[in-house]
């Protein structure tokens, strides 16, 4: 069977290098395109077999030369996202909006068999959130220009290449106190990086159009048992602290000077609104690929770097109960 050809977008972070991973190893072949071939490069062509994997130096927003890329391609996976607006063009229009829309349309042009989108759960609610609005216009767009779309809405996405659970074990394990945004009551279906990867394998493979799917993990945590699974993996005691909306507002708009802020306000509201099935739509489950991997067992196994002693530190501290890994039901 002659195999497809993959055009990724985003291909150098979590879930791009585990797709890629993960869809060479079932004879697909994967054009990947990087901005910066010099600094991504050495990580992504270690993710698969030669032959399986080319690399492509491009700004996204360069059509002609991204043009060109269409007429190989069989599917293109769009998985750039960013999480705070910067300077020189990367803001939330640019890049959930505007750009979506553009790979929609040579999608469309070049007759692909499928264009699957990521986007972001949650973001019908969230109309406050400059984040959601432009993931939800961004979505609009791909519909309108390729109906054939399948649009997946992750919640909160972890594994040990993460920027979500790595970053909470490295403050926790430096601050004595954390400040709990909304008395920490939100609440997630974090999904691991491998069950999410699965899903698009299998969209893809079986053909599935389903226009939006939910993807969630196996278990529903509110952000304050998130950050106490995560002390009691580290073996750490921090102070949980409520914090007032208009205290957070204002330690937000300082973050936000920073190159890369711990929290914007704009992330503040996101987190007023939980990031969970709203039951409108397919989950990943509902379309055959169950999440199997539970948030403990799965951050168990790289927690140790940010323990006293490592890999070698002891586990006196963690309890039956976890190692039974009851699910914390809400």
């Amino acid at each position: 069977m002659k195999a497809k050809n993959c055009l990724i977008f985003g291909g150098s972070g979590q879930i791009g290098r585990n797709l890629i991973r993960k869809l060479t190893k079932n004879n697909y072949r994967v054009t990947v395109v990087t901005r910066n071939i010099h600094q991504k490069s050495y990580i992504i062509k270690t993710q698969a077999n030669a032959g399986y994997i080319d690399i492509v130096e491009s700004n996204i927003f360069d059509e002609k030369k991204i043009r060109e890329l269409f007429k190989k391609a069989d599917i293109c996976i769009n998985l750039i996202g960013i999480l705070f607006e910067k300077k020189r063009g990367s803001t939330f229009k640019n890049i959930h909006s505007i750009f979506p829309s553009l790979l929609a349309k040579l999608s469309k042009e070049f007759n692909l068999k499928h264009f699957i989108h990521l986007s972001a759960l949650g973001i019908n609610e969230a109309k406050d959130s400059e984040y959601a609005k432009s993931k939800l216009e961004g979505e609009k767009n791909v519909l309108t220009n390729f109906p054939l779309a399948t649009i997946l809405r992750p919640s909160l996405v972890f594994s040990v290449d993460d920027q979500l659970t790595t970053h909470f074990m490295t403050i926790l394990n430096r601050l004595p106190i954390f400040p709990l945004y909304y008395e920490g009551k939100t609440k997630f279906a974090p999904i691991h990086c491998s069950d999410l990867t699965d899903t698009i394998h299998h969209v893809i493979s079986r053909n599935i159009y389903s226009k939006i799917i939910e993807c969630v993990g196996p278990e529903i945590i509110t952000f304050k048992t998130l950050l106490e699974k995560l002390l009691l993996l580290i073996g750490k005691k921090r102070i949980l602290i409520p914090f007032p909306l208009k205290i957070a507002e204002f330690s937000a708009s300082l973050f936000e000077i920073l190159p890369n802020p711990l929290l914007t306000r704009d992330q503040l509201r996101l987190l007023k609104y939980d990031n969970i099935p709203s039951g409108k739509y397919k989950t990943n489950a509902e379309i055959g690929v169950p999440s199997v991997r539970f948030f403990d067992q799965e951050v168990k196994k790289y927690c140790y770097m940010w323990r006293e002693g490592g890999q070698f530190s002891t586990e006196k501290y963690i309890t039956k109960d976890f190692e039974k890994n009851e699910v914390n039901k809400i």
